[in-house]
């Protein structure tokens, strides 16, 4: 048959076909289907694979397929990757996607990595790491023994672990600044080794000091001011510590009017925000404002102590238990089992390691030192993360 007669039968045939039935069209493509050829056969499976099968990330711009795929959660995206070598390859060059998902988990994306490979990578890590949380295997113990008596207070700084009582210190100001059982606030010359002023109004014993630079600005202070923050029992105490080093009390901060409610000794402060537990639960105050951002309300807030506080993640602890919180849902997502410690009033026995993973994990802060305290025995107990996480 040529070409005209074919096409003109064809077109005779196709207006036929559209005028049967759904059943009468059913049978004459099982009369054709059993009159065809391997070529035929062949030829309709791909074909119907293309009509039935459509393959959105084939056939979508890579802009909308990416788009669609932010929608899905990761563990379908791991699963996706698994379907066909193109899904995997287009699943795993969307930086953005697995990005999001990191960021689900409270990992930091440095956005100058465009990598979606790495990140893809850093996801994987991320997902076993919050598992070993939550399983209690993302830490490991270790033990410092030497000292022949109690040690009474823990420092750590840079990397060192040291055994000394509670101060702190700028080299930029030539200042250090100590918290006494005196109810006073000292401010001594580095190089001198002269006290340059004492600072009063406590009417407990000051268990902690912090200097720190404020990144904020308000009525009474402005971003780049030094600040110091002295604690006891009851109160925080904000003062201006600049070059003058003489100073008055900006303001002082409580949970309860009639000192009903004591402060826990484990003060936290970035220059944005002050942080302090209580028996109460964990306050945050505005550093611009001095005003209560937030009251996290625990279980038993009397026994659980914090630690450190972050942007993403606070670490706290009790009697037999190191916490992890997301601070997101302030759910706990993992805990560590602890021995028994000497857990001193004053807080000086105990203290947070690298902390830079509670503003999120970037895959590789997740290192070093998490938590210490003095022991009974006279040694020094240490929480690791595990490596390889």
């Amino acid at each position: 048959m040529d070409k005209t007669a074919f096409e003109g039968w064809l077109e005779s045939v196709s207006a036929t076909f559209l005028s049967l039935s759904d059943q009468q069209r059913n049978q004459c493509l099982d009369q054709l289907i059993s009159l065809s050829g391997a070529a035929q056969l062949r030829h309709l499976s791909n074909g119907l694979e293309t009509l039935l099968k459509r393959d959105f990330l084939r056939l979508l711009p890579l802009e909308l397929a990416f788009y669609l795929l932010r929608w899905l959660d990761p563990q379908t995206l791991l699963t996706c990757c698994l379907v066909c070598k193109q899904w995997n390859k287009v699943i795993s060059s969307c930086t953005e996607v697995w990005q999001s998902v990191c960021r689900e988990l409270g990992w930091r994306i440095d956005e100058s990595i465009q990598d979606a490979a790495h990140w893809k990578g850093v996801y994987l890590k991320a997902k076993l790491r919050m598992m070993q949380l939550k399983d209690q295997e993302a830490f490991e113990t270790s033990s410092l023994i030497g000292h022949s008596a109690r040690v009474y207070a823990l420092y750590y700084k840079d990397g060192l672990l040291c055994t000394v009582f509670s101060v702190d210190y700028n080299d930029e100001l030539d200042v250090l600044v100590s918290g006494s059982a005196d109810f006073t606030v000292k401010v001594w010359s580095l190089s001198a080794g002269a006290c340059l002023n004492t600072l009063t109004g406590h009417t407990e014993w000051v268990t902690k000091v912090i200097l720190q630079r404020s990144e904020v600005e308000s009525m009474v202070h402005s971003p780049g001011d030094y600040i110091l923050l002295s604690a006891d029992k009851y109160e925080i105490k904000v003062w201006p510590l600049g070059r003058e080093i003489n100073c008055m009390c900006l303001k002082t901060l409580s949970v309860s009017e009639d000192r009903s409610i004591s402060l826990q000794p484990r003060l936290q402060f970035d220059g944005r925000y002050i942080i302090c537990s209580s028996d109460l639960g964990v306050y945050q105050w505005d550093f611009a404002s001095f005003e209560i951002l937030r009251v996290i309300k625990m279980e038993d807030p009397a026994n659980l102590s914090l630690l450190s506080f972050g942007e993403v993640f606070a670490l706290l602890f009790d009697n037999h238990f190191l916490y992890v919180m997301d601070l997101r849902t302030e759910s706990v997502s993992g805990r560590w089992p602890l021995p028994a410690y000497r857990k001193s009033k004053r807080g000086s026995s105990f203290l947070a390691g690298v902390t830079s993973w509670l503003n999120g994990l970037d895959g590789g802060n997740d290192s070093g030192l998490v938590f210490a305290t003095s022991m009974p025995d006279h040694s020094i107990h240490l929480v690791l993360w595990k490596e390889n996480g």
